[in-house]
C-alpha cells in the first residue's frame, strides 16, 4: 500500500484536468534541467497507471534510482502544486491576495517601507471588497507592524485609521466567528440526530438555539455574518421540520448573493448551498409545482457555471444536482423512468471518485433504494439498503439507519418471504430501542409486519386499511410525521388496498395537487 504522501501524490494527479496537466508538463518538460525531466517521468507513469507499483516503476524509468525516490516524490508534489497555485490564482481572491501579502514582504526585506505599504493597501482593499476580512485584519496587522517599526511620512490620521480599521474589522470577525460556530454546530446536531422527535427534544433544540443566536439587525452585518446567521436559522428550522421557515430563510441565503452577485462567484460553493437548500425545502413542503421550476432553473445555472470552476464545485453541483433529481422523481412518482434518470448517480457512487461524505452517500443508498422500491424492483431496494445496514452504526445518520431496516422488512414483505420477516423483525425492535428512535409511526408498521407470517392473505385488504386509519393522523403530528419524509407509507398502502402501483397512486396524488 502506498505510504500516506504517495497516495496523496497519487490523488493529486488523478484529480488534474487536461489543462492542468498540459500546463505543468510545459512548465518542467522542455529543455529543463535533468532533475525536473525526472519528475516528468515520475509525473506520466503516476499518470497513466490504473495502480501504483514502485516496481514497474523503476523498470520503466530507470533513471529513478530507488533511494531518490523519496526526494522526487517530496519535490515533484510541490511542483505540482506551485503550478496549480499560479494557474488558478486570478481565479480565487484569497490566494492572490495572499500573493500581496508575500509580494509585501519581499519589499520589506528589501528595506523598501513605501512599496511594501502600497502592496499591503492594495491587499487590504481586495479583501474587503470581496469579504475576506480574516485576510483582512491580517493586512492592517502587516500595516500597523510596518507604521510602528519604520519611520515613515504617514500622518497620524493615518496610524489612527488603521487602529479604527482594526477594531471594527475584529468586532466582525468575533460576531462572524459565533455565528459560524453556531451554524457549525447545528449542522453537526442534524447529521448526528436528524429531526426532533418530540415536544421536549423541542425545547431543548429551542433553548440551545435562542442562548447562542446574537440579537443582531442582519441588515446592518456583513456579507458572511447575514448568511452565517441565514444558515443557522435553516438548520434550526430544517430539524424542527418548520419547512415554511426553512425556505424563507434558505432564500435570504441565496438572496445575499443576489445583493453582492460579485460574491457567487467568489464563493460558488456557498452559494451553491443555498441554492440546493432551497429546493430541499419546496421539496419536504411538497410543493412539486415550485420545486420543478427552481430545479430547472438551477440545472441552467450549472450549465453556465460548470466550465468555470474547480472539480471540487463541479462535484458539488452534481452532488445537489443528484439530489433533487431523485427528489423530482418522489415527488412525481415517475419511478420507471426515475430509474433510467439516476444512472449517472449510480455510476459515481459504484466509481468511488467523488468527494462525498460519509453522511451523503448513506442518504443517496436510501433514496436510490427508495426509487427501485416505487418501481417494484425488491432486489435492487434491498441492494442499496443492505449497503446502509453493513455499515457501523457510528452515529451518523441514525435515522436512516432505522428506516433502512423498516424498508427492508417491507421489501421482504412484497417479495412473500414471510419467514425471514418472522427473523428479522425482533432484530429490526432491538435496533430502534438500541438508538432510541422508536415512534408510534415505527411501531405501528412493526407490529403489523410481526403480525403479517400469521395473517390469511385473502383478509389483507383490511390490515391495510385498518393500519391506514391508524397511521394517517400521524402526517400532521409535527413530531410523528418525520417517516412520511423517508417512506411514503400511505401512498404504499393505498396501492395495496386499490391493487395498484404505488407509482399510479403518487402520480395520482401530484395530479390533484395533494
Amino acid at each position: 500500500m502506498p505510504s500516506q504522501q504517495t497516495q496523496r501524490l497519487i490523488t493529486l494527479i488523478k484529480s488534474m484536468t487536461r489543462s492542468e496537466k498540459r500546463v505543468f508538463r510545459l512548465i518542467y518538460g522542455r529543455n529543463k534541467p535533468a532533475a525536473d525531466q525526472l519528475y516528468i517521468e515520475l509525473f506520466d507513469f503516476i499518470d497513466k497507471s490504473q495502480v501504483y507499483n514502485e516496481k514497474q516503476l523503476l523498470v520503466r524509468c530507470p533513471g529513478i534510482k530507488k533511494e531518490q525516490l523519496s526526494n522526487i516524490k517530496t519535490n515533484l508534489l510541490e511542483h505540482i502544486l506551485e503550478a496549480l497555485r499560479h494557474l488558478h490564482l486570478k481565479a480565487n481572491t484569497d490566494m492572490e491576495i495572499r500573493q500581496l501579502l508575500d509580494y509585501a514582504k519581499v519589499y520589506q526585506l528589501k528595506g523598501m517601507t513605501t512599496s511594501v505599504l502600497e502592496t499591503l493597501y492594495k491587499a487590504r482593499s481586495l479583501a474587503q471588497r470581496s469579504n475576506q476580512d480574516v485576510l483582512a485584519y491580517h493586512v492592517l496587522d502587516e500595516e500597523r507592524n510596518t507604521e510602528t517599526q519604520h519611520i515613515t511620512r504617514s500622518s497620524f490620521q493615518k496610524a489612527y485609521a488603521i487602529r479604527e480599521d482594526a477594531v471594527k474589522t475584529l468586532e466582525t470577525l468575533e460576531l462572524r466567528d459565533r455565528l459560524a460556530n453556531l451554524s457549525l454546530m447545528l449542522y453537526g446536531l442534524y447529521l448526528r440526530n436528524g429531526y426532533v422527535r418530540s415536544n421536549e427534544e423541542y425545547q431543548e433544540m429551542l433553548l440551545y438555539f435562542n442562548s447562542r443566536i446574537p440579537d443582531v439587525d442582519p441588515g446592518n452585518m456583513g456579507f458572511y455574518e447575514k448568511v452565517f446567521y441565514y444558515q443557522s436559522h435553516v438548520w434550526f428550522n430544517h430539524m424542527t421540520q418548520n419547512f415554511a421557515a426553512y425556505y424563507r430563510y434558505s432564500q435570504k441565503w441565496v438572496d445575499c448573493f443576489h445583493d453582492d452577485e460579485k460574491m457567487i462567484s467568489i464563493d460558488p460553493l456557498l452559494y451553491l448551498k443555498g441554492l440546493h437548500n432551497t429546493l430541499n425545502a419546496l421539496f419536504m413542503a411538497n410543493k412539486a409545482d415550485k420545486f420543478l421550476v427552481n430545479f430547472e432553473r438551477y440545472i441552467r445555472f450549472g450549465e453556465s457555471l460548470t466550465h468555470r470552476i474547480p472539480e471540487s464545485h463541479q462535484s458539488a453541483y452534481r452532488l445537489f444536482f443528484y439530489i433533487h433529481q431523485l427528489n423530482a422523481i418522489f415527488l412525481t412518482g415517475d419511478y420507471e423512468q426515475g430509474i433510467n434518470r439516476i444512472s449517472g448517480l449510480t455510476e459515481e457512487l459504484n466509481s468511488s471518485q467523488h468527494f462525498w461524505d460519509q453522511n451523503r452517500e448513506i442518504v443517496f443508498y436510501y433514496k436510490v433504494a427508495c426509487v427501485y422500491f416505487g418501481a417494484d424492483d425488491y432486489d435492487r431496494t434491498l441492494d442499496y439498503l443492505n449497503k446502509i445496514i453493513s455499515r457501523p452504526v457510528s452515529g451518523l445518520r441514525d435515522d436512516i439507519h432505522c428506516f433502512a431496516r423498516i424498508l427492508t422488512l417491507i421489501c421482504h414483505y412484497e417479495m412473500g418471504n414471510d419467514l425471514h420477516v418472522s427473523h428479522q423483525i425482533r432484530a429490526v425492535f432491538r435496533f430502534l430501542k438500541k438508538m432510541h428512535n422508536l415512534q408510534a409511526v415505527q411501531r405501528d408498521i412493526l407490529q403489523f409486519l410481526r403480525r403479517t407470517p400469521g395473517m390469511n392473505r385473502k383478509d389483507m385488504v383490511k390490515e391495510f386499511i385498518a393500519l391506514r386509519e391508524k397511521l394517517a393522523p400521524y402526517q400532521k403530528d409535527p413530531y410523528e410525521r418525520r417517516p412520511f419524509l423517508y417512506l411514503d407509507i400511505i401512498s404504499w398502502l393505498d396501492s395495496k388496498i386499490q391493487g395498484r402501483k404505488i407509482r399510479e397512486v403518487i402520480k395520482e396524488k401530484v395530479n390533484y395537487g395533494q
